[in-house]
């Protein structure tokens, strides 16, 4: 047996030698992905300025120097019958539990993702040694009982425990984090011993998946497998070999993706973190395949998640699981948001924004949940940047950290990669277009430019772009869905009006000392949760504001006055008035070692008129409620009934308005004008809903002949329906407008009364996924041709209202 004094003496030599031959770092993949339109940056082109974002990254740094690897290793070597001499790592890490080794991935991922960022080569020694060591671990899987290429912390028993059905943690998960973990080392920091670890972990992957029919595969991946799919896909596309691609599908779990790829939203009762990363897979199936079914399983994940099971501060999931659409009132708790969640719908984030840069719906939601969840996740006071695992949102909720060696709970290892790899995805490239996605201050060399982001954003409302070398790119500017009335100006000039929502584009030739200034207007909203618009969060601009409460540890939500709300000297702080007395309003990632609310009760009856959308040249509500909606899937702008429109063109593109319009509504009506350039049975006016169970549609023609509205709580059996004798006309602006009002609902068109049901009795449900031009059923086609000034109100307008808004145009 190696002594403690003597084990210390050989791993310094250890790390000396591998300080002394690092390879070259960055190495290419061997095959092109499919369907990418735009590239984020490696790590070493970006460096991060002053700011939150620093700090964090400089506190993970310091604890990866001082992370004691051997300690790491402990378990590995003591599965293998090697004797270690060290003090075995606590909580999630030790000896006797059943996930134990899945930090060490972590570690290895971070280490990587730490050396690309900053060439520092005390990350990648300490890299080097863990692979090295692992590799003994390896090579000794045969003579310890196991099954050559194992490796891990745990026997090969666990493997046998899953495929048997039997009550085991989750040994694929761990596993996941090692071969991930390698992968990052071999491709970030040049260690070609960790891509021959990592082959040898993947051909016993596939020899021990290969043997099991394809119903054992399946019944076994009711076990959380991390992303087995993922990291052996991106095998695939480093090596070529097909047999890694083969390997990922098996674990391609059916039950999960065949809703998806029918964009069912059936994730209620699943544990969240289990799913997104088969998600995360999925993406990166397609690209390594270019198969578009593995594509729209991402992408209806991402929409289905962000739309529905999504909180304010972005983060998902209470106790860890999914529930019912558009529960979120319902479901605040201390176990709400694990940071593992956002930390890997980031991930995802990222790469459908690789297959569709100019939706900036992506990066809203990447900035939404980066600092309302992920940025306040570390705890600011600890050298070593320990991590939350829950956000908790019940009112009263607190924020509690891991720490050095007794914790290593999955967030803390998520927690590593998220501080180490900020400046992946402040800035992506395509050809000459640099994109801007992030207001992070920061600097980007690329193509002879160095443009250098100088903001406190925030805290200040813009962000300025300071270019050094010459030449033409097109600059692409994320301008927010939040930002109404941003302004771009170069050299002080200012460019032409910009749309929220949109990449705002500047297409020049510079010249070094050119400077963009980005203004972005922040002001304050309150976003309502779909189940309950009286509770709300606040917010200004993207930043949620929470309650700062002390030691008060509330036992019922708070009531906000909001005409309260005062600004105060200090940037993003407010007070007000609520139930419990005058308040601090605080961003809520400032909100440390004391309690808080973020959800408030607010008195507010459903607004006459909840919602319009004129639709000129962006998708803002005009009516101050702050309901917004996103162009999406290739929507674009056209000529309108005034102004502009939205320009459908029936195969994807479509409007998405924001989940809770008319949810519980007693009363309502929608009318709006619009062009067909074609008649398609099926297609949606609208459709408001949470899948194909509830909704409330209207489509320009039905299998009766006729335009027809329907709601219905129980499928499309269960529809009450105004059905009109004809359908929409195509190529013409028509008037149409639902209204209901008691049992009664009527169906305009052009002003004039078509049809009736005086058996209405349905109200629309919890409306998740809204939609203009798009169906609740994903084999419905979307609606081919244009919408004009959409609106939304909370009670039935009369006949002669909706015959003036025909009249007048409007």
């Amino acid at each position: 047996m190696i002594t403690p004094s003597r084990r210390t003496v050989l791993r310094a030599g250890a790390f000396a030698v591998a300080a002394a031959a690092l390879p070259a770092r960055a190495v290419a993949a061997a095959r092109p992905d499919f369907g990418v339109s735009a590239e984020l940056f490696g790590l070493g082109a970006v460096s991060l300025l002053p700011g939150p974002f620093r700090d964090n990254t400089t506190r993970t740094h310091a604890y990866l120097k001082f992370l004691d690897p051997d300690r790491l290793l402990h378990t590995f070597r003591r599965n293998v019958s090697l004797s270690s001499g060290v003090v075995p790592c606590g909580g999630w890490e030790s000896p006797t539990t059943e996930l134990r080794g899945h930090s060490t991935g972590h570690v290895l991922t971070a280490l990587a993702q730490a050396f690309a960022a900053t060439g520092d080569t005390a990350f990648a020694t300490k890299a080097n040694y863990l692979v090295e060591q692992l590799a003994i671990c390896q090579d000794r899987a045969r003579a310890a009982g196991f099954s050559s290429g194992y490796l891990s912390a745990f026997p090969e028993s666990f493997i046998g425990r899953v495929e048997a059905r039997e009550q085991v943690w989750a040994p694929y998960y761990t596993l996941h984090k090692i071969m991930a973990g390698l992968l990052d080392v071999h491709l970030l920091i040049g260690n070609a011993q960790a891509l021959t670890v990592l082959t040898g972990m993947a051909a016993w992957a596939a020899w021990r998946n290969g043997r099991l029919t394809q119903a054992q595969r399946q019944n076994m991946l009711d076990t959380e497998f991390g992303g087995m799919n993922e990291v052996l896909a991106n095998l695939y596309q480093v090596t070529g070999d097909p047999q890694h691609l083969t390997t990922a599908q098996y674990f391609d779990h059916a039950e999960i993706f065949d809703p998806l790829a029918q964009n069912r939203d059936a994730l209620n009762g699943y544990h969240a973190n289990t799913q997104i990363p088969k998600a995360i897979g999925a993406i990166r199936e397609y690209h390594a395949t270019g198969t578009a079914r593995y594509r729209d399983i991402a992408s209806n994940f991402w929409e289905i998640v962000t739309g529905a099971h999504s909180y304010a501060i972005g983060g998902n999931s209470n106790g860890e699981y999914f529930k019912a659409p558009g529960r979120i009132a319902a479901e605040l708790s201390d176990t709400t948001c694990e940071s593992c969640n956002s930390y890997n719908m980031l991930k995802l984030t990222a790469q459908l924004f690789r297959g569709n840069p100019a939706d900036a719906r992506y990066f809203d939601f990447y900035e939404k949940t980066l600092y309302n969840h992920l940025l306040g996740a570390q705890n600011p006071n600890s050298d070593h940047g320990h991590h939350s695992y829950y956000t908790p949102l019940r009112p009263g909720g607190i924020r509690t950290y891991s720490n050095d060696y007794d914790d290593f709970t999955c967030c803390h290892g998520t927690g590593m990669e998220t501080d180490t790899c900020h400046t992946g995805r402040v800035y992506a490239h395509s050809g000459t277009t640099l994109y801007v996605n992030l207001f992070i201050a920061s600097t980007v060399t690329w193509r002879g430019f160095t443009v250098r982001q100088e903001t406190s954003f925030p805290e200040t409302g813009g962000t300025r772009l300071v270019v050094t070398g010459s030449g033409t790119i097109d600059l692409r500017v994320r301008i927010p869905s939040w930002a109404s009335g941003a302004q771009l100006r170069v050299n002080g000039v200012p460019q032409d009006s910009v749309s929220p929502g949109t990449y705002a584009r500047i297409n020049r030739t510079w010249s070094s000392g050119d400077v963009v200034e980005v203004g972005l207007p922040m002001t304050l909203n309150r976003e309502s949760t779909p189940d309950n618009r009286a509770v709300q969060a606040v917010r200004h601009g993207p930043i949620v504001l929470a309650g700062a409460y002390g030691t008060n540890n509330l036992q019922t939500m708070p009531a906000l006055q909001p005409s309260t709300i005062k600004t105060t000297s200090t940037p993003l702080q407010y007070t007000a008035s609520a139930s419990t007395g005058q308040v601090t309003l605080l961003p809520f990632y400032k909100v440390h070692g004391q309690r808080y609310t973020v959800y408030w009760t607010v008195a507010a009856e459903t607004p006459p008129f909840i919602a319009h959308y004129p639709f000129d040249g962006n998708a803002n509500d005009v009516t101050g409620n702050g309901l917004n909606a996103v162009l999406a899937g290739g929507a674009a702008w056209t000529a309108g009934r005034t102004g502009q429109a939205a320009d459908l063109s029936g195969s994807g593109a479509h409007v998405q308005l924001p989940a809770g319009l008319l949810a519980g509504a007693a009363a309502f009506s929608i009318a709006t004008w619009v062009r067909l350039d074609s008649v398609t049975t099926w297609s949606r006016v609208f459709d408001f809903g949470s899948g194909t169970g509830a909704y409330a549609f209207l489509t320009p023609l039905s299998s009766a002949g006729g335009a027809r509205f329907a709601i219905t709580a129980g499928g499309a059996g269960a529809e009450q329906r105004i059905d009109a004798a004809a359908p929409l006309s195509q190529g013409v602006w028509t008037h149409v407008a639902v209204t209901q009002n008691g049992d009664l609902g009527v169906l305009y068109l052009n002003g004039a009364e078509v049809a009736r049901n005086t058996a209405l009795t349905l109200r629309p449900g919890n409306t998740t996924q809204n939609w203009i031009g798009r169906s609740q059923y994903a084999n419905d086609p979307y609606l081919d041709g244009a919408v004009d000034s959409f609106r939304v109100y909370g009670r039935a307008l009369s006949a002669s209202e909706v015959a003036n808004l025909h009249s007048t145009g409007t």
